[in-house]
């Protein structure tokens, strides 16, 4: 902003450098003879007050830069005029507007006592100083539009790229929280219901080594935040820290896992996590009578997972099975899809034939990183 009115009043000060001056010292002429010191000044004034709106329309320029070629034979701000008639606005027809300053710079540059009377040299350099700078105008334009479309996918994709972050982000601590948060809630209503005092401080126990996982995984993604990695959640080992502290909250889990000693890409590792741990915790809200069945094969250059429960039955009061309170959202699943989509695999989440519910994923190998 500040650049673009100090480079136009720049303009405007080299317009009155070239033109009062001559007209000062009598050497402004026009075809028609020597014009009065007023009239000099005049239109010396009016068109470098010109350069100073050029930017938003271009014909006051061009008008006043032709006057002043007629009255004063000075030149330059047909240059001037010209290069913004393109640069600035591209003129619809600028081509033939061009073509008509050429033909001012003949006239004025053929009638100017100071310079050649040989016809075709006003004619070059009317095409070298005003169809030159027109069409280098053009470049400009072009280069600016190319600059500016830049500019705006750069924006984009930042914006894209946060958006993205804000929903990985919101992922991990919603799978993190979430199910420490129930696993939690449902220990401390059982200490609510407990008859045996002797039980309270295990439960209690329970209740704080559920915290202290919570915030060690928080602090785990908060260190990988700034990077395009998963936090490391420990593979076979912590699916079956999962199926146990599931079974130590009243659920029934049977849970088959046939997968190959080497590690699994972070990725795959990770989603199969993250789906286990979704599986178990909405059968801890809707379904906590159930009997779990968890599944996690190798199948050719895939991994299979698949966590489904039976339908709820019968009455939970009696044993340590108790349903987690929800506050609803779904957040959980549409999160996972995401999660398993970026992977490279394929997800589903729904109801099974005899009434129960089945979540599965199927991931390449080979996912993306």
């Amino acid at each position: 902003m500040y650049r673009s009115a100090l480079v136009d009043s720049l303009l405007a000060a080299a317009v009155l450098a070239f033109t009062i001056p001559t007209t000062a010292i009598d050497h402004a002429f026009s075809p028609w003879g020597r014009p009065p010191h007023w009239l000099g000044y005049l239109v010396g004034a009016i068109t470098a007050a010109t350069m100073l709106i050029r930017r938003r329309t271009p014909w006051p320029a061009i008008i006043a830069s032709a006057v002043c070629a007629f009255v004063t034979v000075q030149t330059v701000p047909l240059i001037l005029a010209a290069f913004s008639m393109t640069s600035e606005h591209r003129v619809r027809s600028w081509k033939i507007v061009a073509l008509a300053l050429v033909a001012v710079y003949v006239v004025a540059d053929y009638f100017n006592p100071y310079t050649d009377t040989y016809l075709p040299l006003p004619v070059i350099r009317a095409l070298t100083l005003i169809y030159l700078p027109a069409l280098a105008g053009t470049w400009v334009c072009e280069y600016r539009r190319l600059i500016g479309e830049l500019r705006a996918g750069v924006r984009e994709r930042e914006e894209l790229a946060a958006s993205e972050e804000r929903r990985r982000l919101a992922r991990e601590l919603h799978d993190t929280v979430t199910h420490a948060v129930t696993g939690m809630v449902l220990n401390a209503g059982i200490i609510g219901d407990a008859e045996d005092p002797a039980e309270i401080p295990e439960l209690a126990a329970g209740i704080e080594d559920k915290g202290v996982q919570a915030l060690a995984e928080l602090r785990q993604l908060l260190t990988v935040l700034r990077r395009d990695e998963v936090p490391a959640t420990g593979g076979v080992e912590a699916i079956s820290r999962l199926v146990k502290d599931a079974e130590a909250g009243g659920l029934r889990v049977d849970c088959h896992i046939d997968l190959p000693s080497e590690p699994l890409p972070p990725q795959v590792e990770h989603a199969c996590y993250r789906l286990v741990q979704e599986g178990l915790s909405n059968v801890r809200k809707h379904a906590p009578g159930s009997q779990v069945q968890i599944t996690c094969e190798l199948e050719d250059d895939h991994v299979s997972v698949r966590v489904d429960n039976t339908p709820r039955q019968g009455d939970d009061s009696h044993g340590t099975e108790r349903r987690a309170p929800s506050v609803g959202g779904g957040y959980g699943l549409a999160g996972l899809r995401e999660r398993i989509t970026l992977a490279g695999g394929r997800f589903a989440a729904g109801p099974t034939p005899d009434g129960g519910f089945a979540i599965t994923a199927r991931l390449p190998l080979s996912a993306r990183r």
